[in-house]
């Protein structure tokens, strides 16, 4: 086979997901000039939330604003797991398992970046929370992003090689559900309850290296053998277990 042709058959083949992803990020910089003025949407981080971002880092897990929606969403996805398990959606179990570690790897990481250099890329207020688990991560998105990938793993076709738009549908539907997180979050930090600081941080970035990563983990494990799906899910949360083992009691995060 020539070596030419087929590093041209890859680069074709990948046009398509470069288009999607580029074609995605000037839809949301266009939104950006768009709604440069509005109140109730946040395109990038202002160093305005700087004070709000202290009170936030203060507040990690502390119980003053403790409620009883933490037991009620609790009980929910542990509801939601068990009648998946039942039904022997083993593969949606674990999408789930699968997003919700690579989101804990994500908040490790981002609250290591509060530690070092005093603000993290993103923040979640006091206010908004029953209870703050880490700097960018409340309680009830946690129990959000426990549930996401299962969610989301319903939209997959049977066929996990067929192609929309030239695209595998597997990529397709992670740049899309990237696609909708990431514009949802431009009204979350619109809010007080969400908090960016950074002015090179917000909607294209996080679209770019969280969401995607976050759903491509998800629909490509969805797929994968039971030994790739066991080995991948010990990886992460091996992972996640040994830097809260070890950060947490360091008061690093």
């Amino acid at each position: 086979m020539n070596p030419e042709r087929t590093r041209k058959t890859k680069i074709t083949a990948f046009a398509p997901v470069i288009f999607m992803v580029l074609g995605i990020c000037l839809f949301i910089w266009v939104l950006s000039l768009l709604g440069q003025n509005t109140r109730y949407f946040v395109f990038w981080g202002d160093s305005i939330n700087v004070t709000a971002a202290d009170l936030a880092n203060a507040a990690v897990r502390s119980t003053a604003h403790f409620n009883w929606i933490f037991i009620a969403l609790f009980a929910i996805v542990v509801y939601i797991y068990l009648s998946e398990i039942k039904q022997k959606n083993y593969k949606g179990i674990v999408a789930a398992l699968s997003l919700y570690g690579i989101h804990w790897l994500y908040e490790i990481a981002n609250a290591v970046i509060q530690s070092v250099f005093g603000y993290a890329l993103w923040t979640v207020s006091p206010e908004s929370t029953s209870f703050i688990l880490l700097v960018g991560v409340s309680w009830e998105l946690s129990m959000m992003f426990s549930v996401a990938g299962l969610a989301m793993s319903k939209l997959l076709p049977e066929d996990p090689k067929k192609r929309i738009l030239g695209i595998n549908n597997r990529v397709f539907f992670a740049i899309l559900n990237a696609a909708f997180f990431a514009i949802f979050e431009i009204f979350l930090a619109g809010t007080p309850a969400f908090l960016w600081v950074y002015p090179w941080w917000g909607a294209i970035p996080v679209f770019l290296t969280t969401y995607i990563p976050f759903f491509l983990g998800a629909f490509l494990t969805h797929d994968a053998s039971p030994q790739k799906q066991k080995r991948f899910l010990v990886i992460v949360w091996g992972a996640v277990a040994i830097l809260l083992a070890v950060l947490i009691p360091l008061r690093i995060i």
